[in-house]
């Protein structure tokens, strides 16, 4: 493997520094580093972070692949600046056995351009009526951590219970899809004066808080381990931050989109917005920001969700509900967060690298930007500005609900393991 020199990049946005790679770690960090041989990146005082890492991503292979595979969807990821992706289990067949999750991880070898850890279902199926072999997930090749039916929620609190206890046993972790199903029925948008004025089944808050709510409890009578999927109210944020002060194991992501839409959107009735959890009010939309700012919310995950066309060129009520996040999410915590001085760059490298890393325990990623460390690394120009265009994307899916607008930043480099899986923001 050749040798590399990042010259001039701000770490983490700090002073410019060269960093030489070298065999895939960072072999220095300094100033005025020089490698005979080695390939030259000019990075003209771009931003260098750890290489970013998904705690939630849907990659719909086996089952979808007119939505996405496992190739294109690392080819999104390395587009992104992810290194790291973990696949959610609602493919078809559902990944709730140890046979379905290695064929995705193996997939996930073949495609080269970033690492993908498979998320065991919780449930048989996603049904929530008995537990999927949480144990011979654990132990396959995959090495499953993460467990999520994402796509419906463990309601039954019985089987809850259940899971974290399972989980506990080898430090795994449940992530919880928090939307009581009784309070959801025929709901198509967050519940409020929008859906009230627009006629739309409206969704409440309530409906992710309650569930929420029980889950911490139940992790702290367990003494287990609980992650929250997609937060979206400012009330979750309150049963969060309550709970982390009693010391109890819970985390919780916030989606790109969260941060910057609103349910206003909604009255265009353009299905590129409907999502699940819905958009929520712009007074959610301030409490997520600076519940990510102060660390409530551990960390930022895309939910990418590619659908084809036809299931968004349609009525909003048969449209699917998603988007896709992993070319965009970047820009849009920039926006949200960094240019607004919520966080800077080593709070983003934090939100977006090393706590995601954590929580699923994903070996050789967010690591600090040191020698001796792998070299999972994106280079970021932080001052480029402009409109968002599918037509580019490195998905198979265009629902992005960006298009046309401007957006700041925009990935040019991105290395796995030292080999640059993306250079001058063209996949390699």
């Amino acid at each position: 493997m050749s040798k590399t020199l990042i010259r001039g990049a701000k770490v983490l946005g700090g002073a410019p520094q060269d960093v030489l790679i070298d065999g895939g770690v960072v072999e220095a960090v300094g100033q005025d580093l020089s490698a005979e041989g080695a390939e030259v990146v000019e990075a003209g005082g771009k931003v260098l972070l750890p290489g970013l890492v998904d705690l939630h991503t849907h990659l719909r292979e086996p089952g979808r692949e007119d939505s996405e595979t496992v190739l294109t969807g690392t080819r999104a990821a390395a587009s992104g600046g992810y290194t790291n992706v973990f696949a959610m289990a609602n493919t078809f067949p559902v990944a709730d056995t140890a046979g379905v999750v290695e064929q995705v991880w193996r997939l996930g070898q073949e495609s080269g351009y970033c690492d993908v850890q498979p998320i065991g279902a919780v449930t048989v199926g996603l049904e929530g009526a008995k537990l999927a072999e949480l144990g011979a997930m654990h132990e396959s090749a995959a090495g499953v951590t993460v467990f999520s039916d994402d796509g419906k929620c463990v309601h039954d609190a019985v089987i809850m219970r259940r899971a974290l206890e399972y989980v506990k046993a080898f430090g795994g972790v449940v992530a919880q899809h928090a939307q009581e199903p009784r309070l959801t029925e025929g709901a198509q948008m967050n519940e409020g004066v929008v859906s009230a004025e627009l006629g739309l089944g409206g969704w409440p808050a309530v409906a992710e808080e309650s569930i929420i709510a029980r889950d911490v409890l139940l992790a702290e009578h367990v003494g287990s381990r609980v992650h929250i999927c997609h937060l979206s109210t400012a009330g979750s944020v309150e049963i969060v931050r309550w709970a982390k002060s009693r010391g109890i194991d819970v985390t919780a992501e916030v989606t790109p989109h969260h941060l910057l839409l609103t349910d206003e959107l909604v009255r265009s009735y353009n299905p590129v917005y409907k999502v699940n959890p819905p958009l929520r009010t712009e007074r959610d939309v301030m409490a997520l920001r600076e519940a990510l700012a102060d660390g409530t919310i551990d960390i930022v995950a895309t939910d990418h969700a590619p659908h084809p066309h036809e299931d968004k060129d349609c009525e909003w009520a048969a449209a699917a509900m998603g988007m896709v996040g992993l070319e965009t999410a970047l820009s849009v915590v920039q926006a949200t967060m960094v240019d607004t001085g919520l966080l800077d760059w080593a709070g983003v490298a934090d939100r977006m690298s090393v706590k995601p890393a954590k929580i699923g325990q994903a070996a050789g990623h967010g690591r600090p930007v040191s020698a001796g460390e792998p070299a999972n690394l994106t280079l970021v120009d932080t001052e480029y500005r402009g409109p968002v265009d599918p037509a580019g994307f490195a998905s198979r899916s265009r629902n992005t609900p960006y298009e046309g607008r401007e957006l700041p930043g925009r990935v040019t480099h991105t290395w796995l393991r030292g080999k640059a899986t993306l250079v001058d923001g063209k996949l390699t």
